[in-house]
């Protein structure tokens, strides 16, 4: 049972960042831009913050399935729980996206990731390998044990979140979550360069538990 409470903790974190995150994207496509970048940027750092509010304590509020991989390979995490914290955050992920295209179908994108016009994918692969470095670099620094917990971790990591998807969104999306770029991709059919998205973060999440031993 105990278990379960963690899986579903990050079903709900998931889902609900998801959901607001590219909600946001969503909600400023259909409406030509009432949102805006800073709006979207903020919204994704806000309700990150609030999820590991809600559910630090409880599963550790990963919600990426980076983040699970970079906590296993630091030693901080079972190896044999990180392929169910993935499904539940997968299945978060997909529930978020369904739901907006129920809510609005007429988007064409449910907050997928993609390059910029002009830009290499092969650069994309790069700055989202560095944005998750400098992410779970933060998490590993604010966090207790595998856990994201209290007001310094909420703080920090949605701070990073909020200022990577400032400045890093309007070239790749600032993804930094296989998931959140998984799921919009699949509902909306747009699976080019999807590879970077599922790729990236990881090899940036191991190389920043990497960085993080040196410095200790």
């Amino acid at each position: 049972m105990r278990s379960m409470k963690r899986y579903l903790s990050e079903f709900l974190g998931t889902f609900a960042m998801i959901f607001c995150g590219c909600g946001a994207m969503t909600i400023d496509e259909i409406t030509g831009g009432s949102i805006s970048h800073v709006g979207v940027a903020i919204t994704w750092g806000l309700i990150v913050m609030a999820m590991i509010y809600a559910f630090g304590e409880r599963s550790g509020a990963h919600f990426n399935p980076a983040v699970t991989v970079g906590f296993a390979v630091s030693n901080l995490f079972p190896w044999k729980d990180v392929p169910k914290y993935i499904l539940f955050q997968t299945l978060g992920a997909f529930g978020a996206v369904l739901l907006l295209w129920f809510l609005f179908p007429e988007s064409e994108s449910f907050g997928h990731s993609y390059p910029a016009t002009g830009f290499e994918p092969y650069k994309a692969f790069v700055l989202e390998l560095i944005l998750t470095f400098f992410l779970m670099l933060t998490i590993i620094n604010v966090s207790t044990g595998s856990k994201e917990v209290g007001t310094m971790a909420a703080l920090a990591v949605g701070s990073v979140i909020l200022l990577e998807a400032m400045f890093a969104g309007p070239m790749t999306k600032a993804s930094m979550n296989p998931v959140r770029s998984l799921a919009p991709a699949i509902v909306s059919g747009q699976l080019e360069d999807l590879w970077l998205y599922l790729t990236a973060p990881f090899l940036g999440s191991v190389l920043a538990i990497g960085a993080h031993r040196f410095i200790k």
